[in-house]
């Protein structure tokens, strides 16, 4: 079954991370990855600084083939990078293993990357070639896809889930409502309190799993 992981390395163990000697209240943001045949190419996002020449905030690097910046936009840079696929790093191995990156974002204390994979033994392979390496990984976070409607009836009493098809059915939030609470309460056979509680409860609910990953 597909797989998403989060994980963290410190900051200072990614190439990029070498920018927060200089500006340690930036904030970086990989938006995507090319791998090429010899070479990975990452474009990337540093934000929350204003520098003449950002491109001299990142020291050498013994993986970094080129760095150039691409675009800005007040004080935002996006940037384009290449290093070797031969020298050991966090991009180099996902691309190794074939595990598509699909976030990640750095810190002065650390980064943090999700990524997705068919199923957990690709998660497993990619963790144990980053120990091979030496790469101080940390897993914070694994946990298979399932489909939303599955996710949210898991976290909805009956009762619940009962309210709140009803209320959309028959378009209570809609604006205007097309449909009151003492309607929705006749329909089901209980009070109009009754109703704004199941709502309440049920939207308090979906909200709390599905925002739950984003705090």
């Amino acid at each position: 079954m597909a797989t998403e992981a989060t994980f963290t390395i410190p900051s200072d163990q990614f190439p990029l991370g070498s920018v927060f000697e200089q500006l340690p209240a930036v904030t970086i943001e990989l938006e995507r990855i090319i791998p090429a045949r010899d070479v990975v190419v990452p474009y990337f996002w540093v934000r929350g600084t204003e520098v003449d020449d950002i491109e001299s905030a990142f020291t050498d690097h013994p993986g970094v083939v080129d760095i150039r910046l691409v675009d800005s936009v007040a004080d935002e840079y996006l940037l384009r990078v290449e290093w070797t696929l031969e020298y050991d790093g966090v991009l180099s191995t996902l691309t190794e293993t074939e595990v598509p990156l699909i976030k990640a974002i750095g810190t002065n204390q650390q980064w943090t990357f999700d990524i997705r994979a068919d199923d957990r033994r690709d998660i497993a392979s990619f963790q144990e070639r980053c120990r091979e390496i030496d790469i101080p990984i940390t897993l914070t976070k694994l946990h298979a896809l399932t489909p939303i409607e599955t996710e949210t009836e898991a976290v909805l009493t009956d009762p619940q889930q009962e309210a709140l098809v009803l209320a959309y059915n028959l378009g209570y939030f809609n604006s205007p409502r097309d449909v009151t609470m003492e309607e929705i309460g006749d329909e089901l056979g209980i009070t109009q309190q009754a109703v704004a509680s199941r709502l309440r409860r049920g939207i308090d609910q979906i909200l709390g799993s599905t925002l739950s990953d984003v705090s």
